[in-house]
């Protein structure tokens, strides 16, 4: 798993406003970093909290600079009216101004923004804010060491999502809405392909934070590309065409079952059979009624769904087989109990004789 030691961030500048010492620093980009220097200096006698926030801000950014900009003229601080109007400012803050713009949008300053070595994406930055955002929320300014671990943390998820993002369109060449049914099997075995793939391009990636804090983050990987197999799955499954007549396949296999066992019985002398067989036949047939009516209205979708579980519980129990051999012992029983009672009465008849 690959790690990256660098600075995480690009660059820091310090916007001073109002600077009331060009004597000591003079106004402008040069002073500043002039004042910044003595600013961050690390000193033996200072408190140790002070220390480690000089320090965490020097290891956090590649590039830290300061400007310094005079008072924009008491028309903008005192007048209640002022409404950018650039002859109400004064003349030598924006002489400061036209210094400060283009440091900050000439096109030789305009870089790809990068995190740890590694350029960042829009889906990388909506990771980002969303890390941020969540060490902002509280009363106090976070620490340095917070944006660290906030920025490992974006940047583990960002990993997370590109591999996933591999994953999801990889899968939708394989198995997506226009392909057609594919042997569970197969796709089992294209998903293990591509989750071993989607793995090793996020342990490629750098990242910060530790071996360990990484782990975390592929095991979550592995938990949400198992989520995402799953509903790819079923997806597939609705797709075979035996699954989506397996409901009413059920149905008219009973109807057709309970006929038969009907006429059967019926011409065994055994009625009650006959009865209870016409009477399965006949929920079979308005099971098969209401589950059409289901699917092509779209109301009553919990019905549907308990025809479609009962229908799966027949059809994996194997019932049709169970029904037919329960009604031949049942059959068998009153043929052997009618003949039994013929026998005795042919024999009290022979005893009357």
């Amino acid at each position: 798993m690959e790690e990256i030691y660098l600075k995480p961030f690009q660059s820091l500048m310090f916007l001073i406003r109002d600077w009331s010492y060009p004597y000591e620093h003079a106004f402008g980009l040069e002073g500043g970093n002039e004042f910044l220097e003595k600013r961050l200096q690390v000193k033996q006698n200072q408190h140790e909290e002070l220390q480690n926030v000089r320090k965490h801000i020097n290891s956090c950014f590649s590039k830290i600079s300061c400007f310094l900009l005079p008072h924009p003229g008491l028309k903008v601080a005192i007048n209640p009216h002022f409404d950018g109007r650039l002859q109400d400012i004064d003349d030598e803050f924006k002489r400061e101004l036209v210094n400060l713009v283009p440091l900050l949008l000439a096109p030789e300053n305009l870089v790809e923004k990068e995190i740890s070595g590694s350029k960042v994406t829009c889906r990388d930055l909506l990771q980002y804010f969303r890390a941020y955002m969540k060490i902002y929320q509280g009363e106090e300014l976070p620490h340095p060491k917070s944006m660290l671990q906030a920025t490992a943390e974006a940047n583990n998820l960002a990993a997370v999502a590109g591999a996933k993002d591999l994953y999801t369109r990889s899968m939708e060449q394989v198995c997506g809405g226009d392909r057609p049914y594919m042997s569970p099997v197969d796709l089992e075995r294209s998903h293990e392909e591509l989750k071993q793939s989607c793995v090793r391009q996020f342990c490629g990636v750098k990242k910060m934070g530790g071996e360990e804090f990484c782990r975390r983050y592929q095991e979550q990987l592995e938990q949400e590309i198992d989520e995402a197999y799953a509903s790819f799955l079923k997806h597939n499954h609705g797709k075979n065409i035996f699954f989506a007549v397996r409901t009413p396949a059920t149905l008219f296999a009973v109807m057709v079952v309970m006929y038969v066992s009907s006429m059967l019985t019926g011409f065994l002398g055994v009625s009650s059979v006959a009865v209870l067989c016409n009477l399965l036949m006949g929920l079979a047939l308005i099971s098969l009624c209401v589950w059409t009516y289901v699917k092509y209205s779209g109301e009553f979708r919990e019905l549907g769904c308990f025809i479609d579980r009962l229908a799966l519980t027949l059809w994996e129990q194997r019932t049709p087989r169970k029904v037919f051999s329960k009604l031949f012992e049942v059959a068998r029983s009153k043929m052997s109990q009618t003949q039994r009672q013929r026998r005795s009465s042919n024999n009290n008849i022979k005893k009357r004789n």
